[in-house]
């Protein structure tokens, strides 16, 4: 059932509101633009290259993963790719992205899911969001016998571009920005750290 809401929830984001924002009249949009500059409405397509850790606890879960799996916790570091859309509206956006990461060392061999973000852009060119969605994970063979997991995922993050970080004048304001997130599997059964670099188009 849950599953089935967030799909939904992430469907609304990428169908419904697009829509919305183009049938606005020019009146409404004509000469708007968000806090770094840029137009307030339309569509911002973005990708990532992020890279981080995420340490499952060692306590049963409704996912399945079994607890005190080697009386440790399951963990690894990771290398992500993201692709993703924004659709500002005004000093708030709303939108969806899918991740693919890849276990760099730990017990984590692959990861993948899709999440809907909601937020608001400040200063020059700076975005504050949460996210929800949906997280599948895949251990490596050390890890129990079932390997493969799923779950919903939260998260919160911030994205900062140059003008944010004193680069002033490096790119305009569609460019590369600095993203930090922290996100976590089920009812906060993992910490997941994120650091990366997103280019917007």
């Amino acid at each position: 059932m849950v599953k089935s809401i967030i799909v939904a929830a992430i469907a609304a984001a990428t169908i419904a509101v697009p829509a919305y924002a183009q049938d606005m009249s020019d009146d409404q949009t004509s000469g708007a633009t968000a806090p770094d500059g840029s137009r307030a409405f339309g569509i911002d397509p973005y990708v990532a290259v992020m890279g981080g850790w995420e340490q499952f606890d060692s306590e049963s879960n409704p996912a399945g993963i079994p607890g005190g799996f080697r009386n440790n916790k399951l963990n690894g570091s990771l290398v992500q790719g993201v692709v993703g859309v924004n659709v500002p509206l005004g000093p708030v956006f709303v939108g969806a992205e899918g991740n693919v990461a890849k276990g760099v060392s730990g017990d984590i061999d692959w990861e993948y899911g899709a999440a809907g973000r909601f937020g608001f852009r400040a200063g020059e060119s700076g975005l504050f969001y949460g996210k929800v969605g949906y997280q599948w994970v895949n251990f490596d063979k050390r890890a129990p016998t079932n390997r493969d997991y799923n779950d919903v995922t939260y998260g919160v993050g911030a994205e900062f571009g140059p003008k944010d970080i004193g680069l002033s004048g490096l790119t305009g304001n569609a460019g590369f920005r600095i993203r930090t997130e922290v996100s976590t599997f089920g009812a906060a059964h993992s910490f997941r750290p994120m650091v990366g670099v997103v280019t917007h188009f």
